[in-house]
């Protein structure tokens, strides 16, 4: 599958001036095709076009009040996965995939169902980016953040992930800060350690959704190799070397999690250190055999987090319609 390197491969033999110039016609010119860049030689773009394509072959679904749009991709082995994009009033977000499937296996996640097929490489991670990119050039919009908390476990791609987020905050590439960009994990131990020695002011965001080990490990089987004494450790240690705030994704499940004796536990788990962690609730979107909590019940929880100081926000619905919501990703792969 392409890689980033590739494209670097094919023009090491070219002049820094000429490098740079394709870097910038790709991550800031957002071409489509290396005709397009008419500063380039006419051998040159034929030999990029025929050994480093840029189209994205794509399918797209748009909600009806236009607020999400879901892009089901195609890569080059046939395998397919999907990238969402968010419109707020006031910014876009991308939703980004990083891997095809997921080993995890989470009860609550419709990516998890399929199992894990492969990881992504850096370019097909970046293509994600540039196809809404490229779209929302055409309105004279950009992408103004972007978030990993598609399909996959980002943690378990590191490498990949971490050397695409590097193109997407260099100034010379993509040009996005790196406040502006955010990796969910489900606790991989190894990646968030990684991360907080990473030159990179990104964003750090964890799925916990329950402060009991019990329930935790019956909806994340992820929680019986790191439970969540061990996960609060490990990001108590990250906070204190990076500084940086870590958001707790609470995914709000009727009968489940939802109750005022659980939002006082989650309470408790996070006070030590509350000033730096900021909890997200999200209702739950239908991929399985449980319930979205009741609007009120949800309102009661967040009342109480903030009655113990806890900062709390409630992540906005997008594109449920169109089964491109958090936790509804999925493919089918046996292309």
């Amino acid at each position: 599958m392409p890689t980033i390197k590739d494209l670097f491969s094919i023009i090491e033999n070219e002049k820094s001036y000429r490098k740079n110039q394709i870097i910038h016609a790709i991550f800031e010119g957002l071409i489509e095709n290396f005709d397009e860049a008419q500063n380039l030689p006419k051998e040159l773009r034929e030999k990029l076009n025929t050994e480093f394509p840029l189209n994205v072959e794509a399918k797209l679904f748009i909600s009806d009040n236009l607020d999400t749009e879901k892009a089901l991709i195609t890569l080059e082995d046939g395998k397919q996965i999907e990238t969402v994009l968010m419109r707020h009033k006031d910014r876009n977000s991308i939703c980004v995939s990083s891997q095809i499937g997921c080993s995890l296996g989470c009860e609550f996640c419709a990516t998890g169902k399929m199992g894990f097929i492969r990881q992504l490489t850096d370019w097909e991670i970046l293509l994600q980016v540039l196809f809404f990119a490229r779209r929302l050039k055409k309105e004279n919009q950009k992408i103004n953040s972007i978030v990993f908390m598609g399909m996959g476990e980002p943690m378990f791609n590191y490498e990949n992930v971490i050397a695409a987020i590097r193109i997407l905050n260099d100034k010379d590439g993509f040009n996005l800060g790196a406040r502006h960009i955010s990796i969910s994990t489900s606790g991989i131990i190894e990646g968030i350690r990684k991360l907080a020695d990473e030159n990179l002011q990104i964003n750090l965001a964890v799925s916990l959704h329950s402060s009991s080990n019990e329930i935790r490990s019956k909806i994340m089987p992820i929680n019986n190799k790191v439970p969540i004494q061990t996960l609060m450790q490990e990001l108590k240690d990250y906070i204190e070397k990076t500084g940086r705030k870590v958001m707790i994704e609470y995914l709000m499940l009727k009968g489940i999690n939802d109750s005022e004796y659980d939002a006082k536990k989650l309470a408790e788990l996070l006070k030590k250190y509350s000033y730096l962690f900021v909890v997200n609730l999200i209702k739950y979107n239908p991929t399985g055999d449980f319930t979205a909590s009741e609007n009120e019940t949800i309102q009661k929880f967040k009342e109480t987090l903030k009655s113990n100081r806890i900062d709390v926000t409630e992540r906005r619905r997008f594109g449920k319609a169109i089964n491109a919501a958090c936790g509804q990703l999925a493919t089918n792969c046996d292309l």
